[in-house]
């Protein structure tokens, strides 16, 4: 028996509307699909795997699936190599480069050179960078983007979606420039919600520099990869979120408490708020 579920087109493109779209028009609230569709097919079993995969991960970024497989083991979960590299190919990780699956490039799409070789950060509002990874919500995942100061490491905005699509992307763009100002210079990685014209556009709009990551060069990003290890490890997955509601109401707390009361050692022990906000520049540490 078809539900409203069974109506939704994920494969939503410029010929048909988008997820959020279609949902609105058949009544169906977003989650119920994500709910669906996010692991689709994936056991209890392997989500609770993936989810300790997640947290291995995070802390050993630089480690492959072979060392995984031996952290498992140690830990008395007997599982092989090829059950671990399914699920980290669907969790879109890889030794070195901590990226879930949220960077494929996109064909068609202009990529822009990498900006940041060489260049001193020296101050709030030159560089904002944006990235997206995943969190575990209930039976599957959902994707986080965030954008971030490099200076001052102040996270400027932030969109929580259950669906890979580019609106929430430059819904925080968005709210990030409109708030704060735009940048000297914007980064991201290659992947296509960020190479789109939707987004380009918008940085253009304001005349903004665009700068991407070189190919498969995680590290390029680091102040925002740093933010998604702390944001897993001091928030994520401490609660363990079983709804949307809960992810956004959790990551809004967590996002306040990181901006102005966590200090900083590389901000001499200062916040990301009051480095971002402060008249004269404070040291810190590249």
């Amino acid at each position: 028996m078809n539900t409203k579920r069974d109506m939704i087109d994920p494969s939503a493109n410029d010929k048909t509307p988008s997820i959020r779209r279609q949902c609105a028009l058949i009544g169906l609230n977003r989650s119920s699909w994500y709910d669906r569709s996010a692991t689709a097919g994936e056991s209890p079993e392997n989500l609770a795997l993936m989810q300790r995969i997640d947290a291995i991960y995070t802390a050993y970024p630089f480690y492959g699936s072979r060392k995984i497989v031996a952290a498992l083991n140690r830990e008395g979960r007997p599982v092989n190599r090829k059950r671990i590299q399914r699920l980290m190919r669907l969790m879109g990780i890889q030794s070195v480069a901590p990226k879930p699956n949220t960077s494929q490039a996109h064909p068609q799409h202009k990529v822009y050179p990498y900006l940041l070789c060489g260049l001193p950060i020296v101050r709030p509002r030159q560089v904002y960078s944006m990235d997206i990874t995943y969190v575990r919500v209930g039976r599957g995942f959902a994707y986080l983007t965030a954008v971030v100061d490099w200076y001052s490491r102040k996270v400027l905005a932030w969109r929580l979606s259950n669906t890979m699509d580019t609106e929430f992307c430059v819904a925080a763009l968005r709210d990030a420039l409109e708030t704060y100002g735009p940048p000297e210079i914007f980064n991201t990685d290659q992947g296509s919600q960020f190479t789109s014209d939707p987004f380009t556009r918008v940085l253009k709009d304001y005349q903004v520099r665009i700068s991407m990551d070189g190919k498969g060069r995680a590290l390029d990003n680091i102040f925002v990869e740093r933010l998604w290890r702390s944001v897993k490890y001091e928030e994520i997955h401490v609660k363990q979120y079983q709804s949307m509601q809960e992810a956004r109401a959790g990551l809004g707390a967590y996002f306040r408490f990181f901006n102005e009361q966590r200090p900083h050692q590389a901000l001499n022990y200062r916040t990301p708020a009051e480095v971002h906000d402060a008249n004269g520049p404070w040291p810190v540490a590249a």
